[in-house]
């Protein structure tokens, strides 16, 4: 079904500006790149998708009865991404907060063109009917790594928060009241920074956003006029053959540029109580949802509340795997662990519901994933966090940030983190600070 030719590389970091600049010329793109950060469990180092042969795009009615039938009628690979809000699908649930951003609630595609990155080695996978096309896109894209671009300017945005801080405050505070009554032991609390009447060039934005982030799972989403720019440091889930992977984040402490206090604050990270009981209680929700799908007694959590750290932020993350049942279909996984517990709290179901009614924007994308199916079913998806979201015709710019609220937080202390999340985002769309 798909050719295969692999050459070697000697300037990838060229290939890849290059790589990514070429893909502009289509209407699908889904790149993907870990920025050679090493993660233990990745295949690949980069991946590009262009061009859609075909394509499924959803409302949240039936969405993952649709996805499950596309992908196996497809039996290729096929790259997209599951909104948060999918969990109407899944529960008795439902989104009505403000939606300044329109998205299809899912979206895949599978494309005719597909870069595979590894090492110094690129595979092109390209589909029959253009296989004849493969050479000279190859030449075309190599041009590019020496051509000269223009300097674009940079990004200078007004935004403004959904929530402002007061009324933020205040439904921390009810948030707390609920944790009280025992409707919930943690929620993931997030509100939304956005800019109306707005204009950004969304590939230099994402490359700005990449270059002081450098992440493991960042990815580029063009859909037509709805783009993804995302910086995201977090995993939801992996499946590589019978084993699923799951790499929460629950824990955030700011970098310092001094080494010494660098290291004392990732210190810190590492025994606050607070964030290491988010942490336990996130992770045990993983494995519940994971005991859903996995074989009996294969649960197992790996990694617990190990500190990594990234250019803005140190972030402790737990690692839980498990090996598949025998008979459960790929997207029956992600059906059984969506939305990531990471971004909702738990119980699950209860702080699904609390979100939304103390929330004031429909998530959409944000806190959902982005990723792909390969032929043999494997797939791996990130946590959009994080994460730049673009309506070019509709002209709104948006991000969303939060953390996760117990019975231990502070509700300044929850804002401040908020910012500390957020102070990327506002540097490369231009925005001033917000207090």
């Amino acid at each position: 079904m798909r050719v295969s030719k692999k050459r070697t590389l000697e300037n990838i970091s060229g290939f890849k500006n290059a790589l990514l600049k070429w893909a502009q010329q289509f209407q699908e793109i889904v790149w993907l790149d870990s920025n050679d950060y090493g993660q233990e469990h990745s295949k690949y180092d980069a991946i590009l998708a262009v061009d859609a042969f075909t394509a499924l795009k959803t409302g949240e009615a039936g969405a993952f009865d649709a996805l499950e039938e596309y992908q196996q009628t497809t039996a290729d690979w096929i790259f997209g991404y599951l909104s948060y809000d999918l969990k109407n699908d899944l529960e008795a649930l439902s989104s009505k907060n403000h939606d300044g951003l329109h998205f299809p609630a899912l979206y895949f595609f599978q494309p005719k063109k597909l870069f595979l990155i590894r090492g110094q080695e690129v595979e092109l996978l390209y589909l029959r009917l253009v296989d004849d096309e493969i050479e000279e896109d190859y030449s075309e894209i190599l041009k590019m790594i020496s051509s000269e671009e223009d300097e674009p300017q940079p990004n200078s945005l007004h935004l403004q928060p959904r929530i402002p801080k007061a009324a933020y405050l205040e439904k921390v505070r009810e948030m707390l009241r609920h944790i009280q009554r025992g409707d919930i032991y943690e929620a993931n609390f997030c509100q939304e920074f956005f800019s109306e009447n707005a204009k950004i060039q969304p590939l230099h934005t994402y490359r700005t956003l990449n270059n002081i982030s450098n992440p493991p799972f960042a990815s580029y989403v063009k859909l037509y006029d709805l783009y993804l720019l995302s910086a995201s440091p977090e995993r939801y889930l992996q499946k590589k053959g019978k084993t699923i992977i799951s790499q929460p984040i629950k824990g955030t402490a700011a970098r310092s540029k001094d080494p010494v206090q660098d290291q004392r604050l990732a210190t810190e990270l590492e025994k606050d109580p607070k964030e290491r009981s988010e942490n336990v209680m996130i992770v045990d929700l993983v494995r519940n949802d994971l005991s859903k799908i996995a074989a009996k007694g294969s649960v197992e959590v790996t990694e617990l509340c190990k500190i990594y750290s990234f250019q803005q932020v140190h972030q402790m993350i737990s690692t839980v795997k498990a090996r598949l049942a025998v008979g459960i279909p790929a997207v029956e996984v992600l059906r059984s662990t969506f939305p990531m517990g990471s971004m909702t709290g738990a119980p699950k179901i209860s702080a699904m519901k609390i979100i939304e009614e103390l929330e004031e924007t429909k998530r959409s994308v944000y806190s959902g994933a982005v990723g792909y199916f390969t032929p043999r079913e494997d797939f791996d998806f990130n946590v959009v966090i994080r994460s730049i979201l673009y309506n070019a015709s509709e002209r709104y710019v948006s991000f969303s940030v939060g953390g996760a609220i117990t019975s231990r937080s502070i509700p300044e202390n929850e804002y401040r983190e908020c910012l500390v999340k957020a102070k990327a985002l506002l540097e490369v769309l231009g925005s001033s600070a917000i207090d």
